[in-house]
């Protein structure tokens, strides 16, 4: 499986935590529309020898940002064409769009359905003003709410929302009401983020500064749980660390990167990966639409050593329900590195941390709460 990911830089506002690459200036947004096809054109070829297939099938295309939603529905017309153009697109390929919520009119809506969008990832991120004051979101809880109806009035069924915990002003009990709110709405894939503060973000800077709260890991890990609880009792699977979803919606597009698949990765600051190396395009609009121009490839390269592809894999596969496949460690990296694996996996299968089901290493519950510093005492040594 392989998919195309697309980045659109822009945002109607800033959040406070955000540390993706985007801009709150829009006047870019037509020669970067231009810029963006020419690199789909450019690109052509990057699946070729990716897989055994002599014609690879993109089975996931996912607009992501910054906000792709502040874009008309022509504008991503054109782009979907163009994908669809360059690349071999599967006839019921999983054709996404992060959106805000009040962005997603109903007229909108319908005309996203018309021209093939067929799943909508919804920034909701929490359904109390007070959260959304915080995180500087641009939507009100009212907005929240319309958007989801107006998607289901549009005949979207294939729906993720997302929501952000451990805001400080986020008590469990409003952290449990915006939990059984989504699931009122029959949501079937929810998304939820631990609030963290990254470096040089407004968030960062008001907390150093003091002029608003600290976030509260204890906080965090308790929401954690309790989403948890509320969520697998209701029915949803918890196929990924942050990612919940009821069967037969598990995103296809999240899939490509906790499996190791390829993927290609189109705008300023997209990764790319294929099996052997990954890449990213520059975090910056200007100089990304100016090296396109001149008929450069505005990315940077990185081969991956057999310890990286390792590691990577351990990672990313502990990540999910599945586990990390020991017979997939010994098939690639051979039996030494099988053996490796499981004698230092011992600790912490000893102390609860993980369990082995039918050769796969799996979190526990426990354990998923510490998934960072179990997946790095993995590590390959060599």
């Amino acid at each position: 499986m392989s998919g195309i990911y697309i980045h659109i830089p822009f945002c109607r506002q800033a959040c406070h935590y955000c540390n993706f690459h985007f801009s709150v200036s829009h006047r870019d947004i037509p020669p970067f529309l231009t810029a963006l096809l020419k690199e789909i054109e450019m690109r052509e070829q990057f699946f070729q020898g990716a897989q055994k297939s002599k014609t690879p099938v993109v089975e996931s295309v996912y607009f992501g940002g910054g906000t792709p939603s502040v874009l008309n529905p022509e504008s991503l017309d054109t782009i979907l064409n163009k994908v669809s153009k360059q690349f071999i697109i599967s006839e019921n390929a999983e054709i996404t769009i992060e959106a805000n919520p009040d962005d997603l009119s109903l007229n909108k809506l319908k005309e996203y359905k018309a021209i093939g969008l067929n799943r909508l990832s919804i920034g909701i991120q929490s359904l109390h003003g007070s959260d959304l004051t915080y995180m500087n979101r641009i939507h009100t809880p009212d907005q929240a709410i319309e958007s989801i109806e107006n998607s289901k009035k549009a005949g979207f069924e294939n729906i993720t929302v997302d929501l952000i915990y451990g805001t400080p002003g986020l008590t469990d009990r409003l952290w449990q009401e915006n939990l059984k709110r989504v699931q009122e709405f029959d949501i079937p894939h929810i998304s939820a983020y631990a609030l963290t503060v990254e470096p040089k973000t407004p968030l960062e800077y008001m907390i150093r500064k003091g002029k608003t709260l600290l976030v509260d890991e204890e906080q965090s890990a308790r929401q954690f749980e309790l989403m948890l609880q509320v969520l697998q009792q209701n029915g949803y699977l918890h196929y990924e660390i942050s990612n919940f979803a009821r069967p037969g919606y598990f995103s296809r597009h999240n899939l490509l990167y906790w499996t190791d698949a390829s993927y290609l990765g189109l705008g300023p600051s997209a990764h790319s990966h294929l099996p052997e190396k990954r890449s990213w395009n520059i975090a910056n609009t200007t100089a990304y639409i100016r090296s396109i121009n001149e008929g450069m490839l505005p990315q940077e390269t990185e081969l991956l050593s057999e310890t990286q592809q390792f590691d990577e894999y351990v990672m990313t596969s502990l990540r999910t329900m599945w586990g990390c496949n020991l017979l997939y460690i010994l098939e690639r990296w051979g039996e030494q590195a099988r053996i490796k694996l499981e004698l230092q996996a011992e600790k912490h299968l000893r102390n609860g941390m993980l369990t082995k089901k039918e050769r796969h290493l799996i979190l526990t519950e426990r354990g998923k709460l510490f998934a960072d510093g179990i997946t790095s005492d993995l590590f390959r040594i060599d």
